[in-house]
């Protein structure tokens, strides 16, 4: 069996191969083949995965093989035939693409999708349809739990058995079932179709062998309140029970210290240069894109800072990929230096499904960008196994997680981890703060071992978000200068103290005075 790193590679090869070719061939009205010899000998794929994301208008391929997860999603247009089986989230977040399995699906078949067909001749896994928003996915044979999960519009027809919760917090769509199908959950409402609505669904469906009988069952949202969610419970603490202290003499203010950091330390990655270790969470990277009548030095600030962002990258920004702007990922993320995965943010994935988002989302992105993962702090342990196994560059815990795990019982949790489970010093952690940083907050969780800081700007307005960076900056020197060190690199877990004894029961950081760590930090 080919070892996973081999899989992952020959994905990437066959999406870069096929990059080039897409747009001349659907200028030609060819068909593209993967799985085939130039002679047209037959030679299957296996376990291939992430192939072909984004498929642009008027392409045509077809493959032939077992192929892995993420096959075929970000779909734009064009046509995608499997001559075979694929595994999860095959035609992920399409929104023109007619895609066609001859074979099996796994689970999160069309998962979000917007627009385009997906037909699916043998079956599909659990989840099949979650949260689609609108296209027709067409399923031949039986499906597993949840089918249509989520969904808010769009036609899902099943010809064969459903499994149990069909439908489950469906906000509008049809679920068009001919088979059996069992008791749908609270909030869904199983009805016959109608003769009239019977037709339309039928004419939709180009391939008669499909159509929908009279005797099938249609399920749709029941009409009833609206309730609001509450929300999570959140962290009450910040860094100010945390000191920074040093027995070295305090340079001079003037003095030059520096407060650079790099996301992606790898030899072969494109590193984005962060002039603080900062990277400001912003909903657009527009927002960080000054007035033609700003300063030139707020202009500089904010043109060299990269940002993390949900849309409209600029080249120094990272773009977030989570289930809110799945469908924009196409087109947006060859505009952007990087990119981060909220797994927080996306169904579960195993390490087959996240090796084939990985792979699709490299081959939109620009060379050798670097990747992110992001997960809560509770599930810390996993995501650094996970950025490990991935070859991911940046492993980045949210704080505010509905835990109300404070940030400063996350300094040890977060080492402990990154001590066992990340064994090369290639990858870097991260913090995604509930709270604007300040200099003081970003010193004090470099030097516990955090090399990534990020966190929603204060303010929304470029020109303050400017002066914010620039003050934050100033700050971060401020305090390297007073405690005696010139670079931010030199910061370490001995220059940290606990400030309260509550700060120090939970972090186990040496109590200011007591000058040690609290008696239970050692107990067994």
């Amino acid at each position: 069996m080919a070892d996973v790193s081999e899989v992952v590679q020959r994905s990437m090869n066959i999406n870069q191969k096929l990059g080039p070719r897409l747009l001349a061939a659907a200028e030609q009205n060819a068909i593209l083949r993967i799985g085939w010899t130039n002679a047209g000998d037959p030679v299957p794929k296996n376990g291939e995965l992430g192939l072909c994301p984004a498929l642009p208008e008027g392409a045509r391929l077809r493959a032939l093989g077992a192929l892995g997860s993420w096959v075929a999603a970000f779909g734009k247009g064009g046509s995608f035939t499997l001559q075979g089986d694929a595994q999860g989230f095959l035609g992920a977040a399409n929104q023109g693409t007619n895609i066609t399995c001859e074979g099996m699906a796994g689970d999160f078949a069309g998962y979000r999708m917007a627009g385009g067909s997906l037909t699916v001749l043998e079956g599909c896994g659990h989840d099949a349809g979650a949260e689609m928003s609108g296209g027709c996915l067409l399923v031949r044979g039986t499906t597993g739990a949840r089918v249509g999960g989520g969904m808010s519009d769009g036609l899902l027809v099943v010809h064969g058995d459903v499994a149990a919760d069909p439908g489950a917090g469906m906000t509008g769509g049809r679920i068009v079932i001919n088979g059996r199908c069992p008791t749908p959950p609270p909030g869904v409402v199983l009805r016959p179709l109608a003769k009239k609505e019977l037709n339309e669904i039928n004419k939709l469906l180009e391939d008669e062998t499909m159509h929908v009988p009279s005797d099938a069952v249609c399920l749709v949202p029941a009409e009833g309140l609206s309730m609001e969610r509450s929300g999570y419970a959140v962290s009450t603490d910040d860094l100010s029970g945390v000191g920074l202290t040093s027995d070295e003499q305090q340079l001079r203010p003037y003095e030059t210290v520096d407060t650079v950091a790099l996301v992606g330390l790898a030899d072969h990655v494109q590193s984005l240069a962060l002039p603080l270790p900062l990277l400001p969470a912003v909903d657009s990277g527009a927002t960080m894109t000054p007035a033609k009548s700003a300063d030139d030095a707020l202009t500089s600030i904010l043109e060299r800072h990269p940002a993390m962002v949900s849309m409209e990258p600029r080249a120094v920004d990272i773009l977030v990929v989570s289930r809110d702007n799945i469908l924009s990922t196409g087109d947006e993320l060859g505009s952007a230096g990087g990119f981060a995965i909220d797994l927080a943010q996306l169904p579960p994935m195993n390490a087959e499904h996240l090796d084939g988002l990985l792979v699709a989302l490299r081959s939109m992105a620009v060379e050798n960008a670097p990747a992110v993962l992001m997960d809560s702090i509770s599930r810390v342990q996993s995501l650094h196994a996970r950025a490990v196994h991935h070859n991911a560059e940046v492993a980045m815990a949210r704080i505010e997680d509905g835990s109300g795990i404070s940030e400063a019982a996350a300094l040890p949790m977060t080492a402990r981890s990154k001590k066992e489970h990340i064994t090369t010093d290639t990858i870097q952690t991260g913090f995604l703060l509930g709270f604007a940083a300040s200099g003081h907050d970003l010193a004090v969780l470099v030097a516990s071992g955090v090399d990534i800081v990020s966190c929603a700007a204060p303010m929304a307005d470029a020109e303050d978000i400017a002066y914010w960076l620039q003050g934050t900056q100033d700050d971060l020197a401020n305090e390297l200068r007073r405690i005696g060190i010139n670079s931010i690199d030199m910061l370490e877990r001995k220059h940290l103290r606990a400030l309260n004894h509550e700060t120090a029961a939970v972090s186990g950081l040496r109590l200011a005075g007591y000058e040690r760590s609290l008696p239970h930090w050692f107990a067994r």
